[in-house]
């Protein structure tokens, strides 16, 4: 774990984070996607990082272990007036790196960007209802439960609640 940095993705990072993407689909029910990831091209997602780097309210940040990548988390805020103040996060982290404060770093990171680069007001976010690990780390952060959808997703015929977290900088 000597080897770990958090870094903006780069464009020749993107078959790497599609393959990422498909491994974390797989270990764990906590994001939006299984096994077959998040179903973007190679060049679809080579043009989602270029835009994320071009942008100065979005940040796709990735967590590597020298070359191999173990995390990302991604701040997006809207472009318009009346919604640009408040902005939206997601993270990962590979189960393999779970317990080793990376989730604290990221976080951290995120909430930088936003409060500092993005210059937002609020970060919100959802959560699966039992995933109290995240849940735990969210609120050490000081995001607040402000809500609960209903069947947010739907996996193996199952709904799956989510709460929505917020955090006022």
């Amino acid at each position: 774990m000597n080897n770990i940095i958090i870094e903006e993705a780069r464009v020749e990072d993107a078959q790497k984070l599609l393959d990422y993407m498909k491994i974390i689909g797989g270990e764990t029910d906590n994001v939006t996607y299984g096994k077959e990831g998040i179903g973007l091209s190679l060049e679809q997602e080579e043009n989602f990082i270029r835009t994320n780097r071009e942008s100065t309210t979005d940040i796709l940040l990735l967590v590597k272990d020298g070359d191999e990548i173990v995390g990302t988390g991604n701040f997006t805020a809207p472009k318009r007036e009346r919604l640009k103040h408040r902005g939206g996060i997601g993270m990962t982290i590979k189960k393999s790196h779970w317990g080793q404060g990376l989730g604290s770093k990221l976080l951290k990171c995120l909430i930088d960007f936003a409060k500092n680069e993005a210059k937002a007001e609020i970060i919100a976010l959802e959560v699966r209802t039992d995933n109290e690990r995240a849940i735990r780390l969210y609120e050490k952060f000081g995001f607040k439960i402000v809500g609960r959808i209903t069947g947010l997703m739907k996996i193996d015929g199952k709904f799956i609640d989510c709460h929505m977290m917020e955090l006022i900088l």
